[in-house]
């Protein structure tokens, strides 16, 4: 399929369930998100954990009400039930099943919230001439549990999950450079080097995601991932939530340029 599709007509064949793969270079130009829907009893507290937490859980849009669908600052015509290619469902914080379409679970009391995506600024990394090793690849990106601790808001806690990248030390600086102009979309690496320092003992078997080839010279860069609300979905123990599966993401209407930092 054609990637330069529009994320409108991207979202249409998700919807009619002839699109079902990872969104990673579909729809360059526009931001893609990360989902979490929660019941309303636990959403105020996620927000909170969003806020506290912006580097892997940076907030781009969220349902203006509970059992809300629709999310308009993010696309015409967007339904949150079933624009996804997949999602995982969670049941008091474990996970129970993996399907295509949730809109035969969605209740009224489920508040939806969406969350900038690193597939933003490998676009801008690969515009600047920088191999992205998942893109050449044509894989997922590998990511990876730390033991790093997030701030914990109410019920939501847990360690931060790391997208891995590896570059060259002259690309690896340049790629530090570009991605702090996108704070909505993770920012800067975290880290960069040894992984064991954040609690990665095995860089070629990631938590989730794929491997990816590190050339010899090359180190690894980890930037802050949207699946670490998983992980704090774990841990709250929500007896029901709905998350994309990973490198499954919302293609949205916003442009990447929206989301810079000049």
């Amino acid at each position: 399929m054609n990637h330069d599709i529009t994320p409108l007509q991207l979202r249409h064949k998700i919807r009619s369930g002839e699109f079902t793969s990872n969104t990673s270079g579909y729809s360059p130009g526009f931001v893609q998100g990360n989902l979490c829907i929660l019941p309303a009893d636990y959403a105020n507290e996620f927000l909170q954990f969003c806020q506290a937490n912006p580097r892997p859980c940076p907030l781009i849009g969220m349902a203006s009400s509970p059992g809300d669908y629709r999310i308009p600052k993010l696309g015409e015509d967007l339904d949150i039930r079933s624009d996804i290619p997949s999602y995982r469902v969670f049941a008091d914080g474990n996970l129970v099943d993996e399907v295509n379409d949730v809109s035969n679970l969605w209740r009224d009391d489920l508040v939806s919230f969406v969350l900038g995506c690193s597939f933003s600024f490998e676009e801008a990394l690969i515009a600047d001439g920088l191999e992205v090793r998942n893109v050449s690849e044509g894989v997922n990106v590998p990511m990876y549990r730390t033991n790093i601790d997030c701030t914990s808001a109410g019920r939501f806690s847990g360690k931060m999950v790391v997208s891995m990248r590896p570059m060259n030390p002259r690309d690896a600086i340049r790629a530090i450079q570009i991605c702090t102009r996108f704070p909505a979309v993770h920012g800067a690496p975290i880290h960069f080097g040894d992984p064991q320092a954040i609690g990665v003992n095995d860089i070629d078997h990631p938590d989730f995601g794929d491997a990816v080839t590190i050339q010899p010279g090359e180190v690894p860069l980890f930037w802050a991932c949207g699946v670490t609300p998983q992980v704090a979905v774990e841990q709250a123990r929500p007896p029901f939530c709905i998350t994309h599966s990973p490198g499954c993401m919302l293609v949205t209407d916003l442009p990447n340029s929206h989301l810079a930092v000049m």
